[in-house]
């Protein structure tokens, strides 16, 4: 008889699995020493309405992870599809990811300009899970343009709807 230990997936069992799952596309930024910080995510979730309460889950090696638990706040960008190519660069290691993308300050964190949906929250738990931090936010400005066409993740590739 095989136990579930013996029967967990690889991670590339894991992978194959989860790529059968459509995801949205969000950038999730900070501030470090004063400089904008941000990292692309497809797992971000609302949490409640009751009060109003999303999670995001970022690496533990993350810098915009770090940049979040020292400001003790961040923000969350939802992409539309015309601006994949953010996606592919806050995902990218190293560098300058926010050379020349147009950003707007909002309660002290940078808020893309190009985000079809964006939120200000308020850090109010952070969980540490397996490899990656469970960041539960509340909340405190939001923004939205309707027009775009979101961007959605699916078969390790980007993707639109319709």
């Amino acid at each position: 008889m095989t136990t579930r230990a013996e029967a967990a997936l690889t991670g590339a069992d894991f992978l194959a699995f989860m790529r059968a799952w459509p995801t949205g596309i969000a950038v999730v930024t900070g501030t470090a020493d004063h400089a904008p910080v941000g990292c692309t995510v497809n797992a971000f979730t609302s949490i409640s309405l009751r009060p109003p309460l999303l999670m995001v889950s970022l690496a533990r090696h993350s810098g915009t992870l770090a940049a979040i638990r020292r400001h003790g706040s961040f923000g969350v960008n939802v992409l539309g599809f015309a601006h994949r190519l953010l996606a592919a660069r806050f995902a990218a290691p190293g560098g300058d990811r926010f050379a020349d993308v147009p950003w707007s300050p909002r309660l002290g964190i940078p808020v893309l300009d190009a985000a079809m949906a964006a939120a200000v929250c308020e850090v109010r738990q952070v969980v540490e899970v397996a490899d990656h931090v469970l960041v539960f936010g509340s909340p405190c400005w939001s923004g939205h343009r309707d027009e775009d066409d979101p961007l959605v993740f699916f078969g390790s590739a980007h993707r639109r709807l319709g």
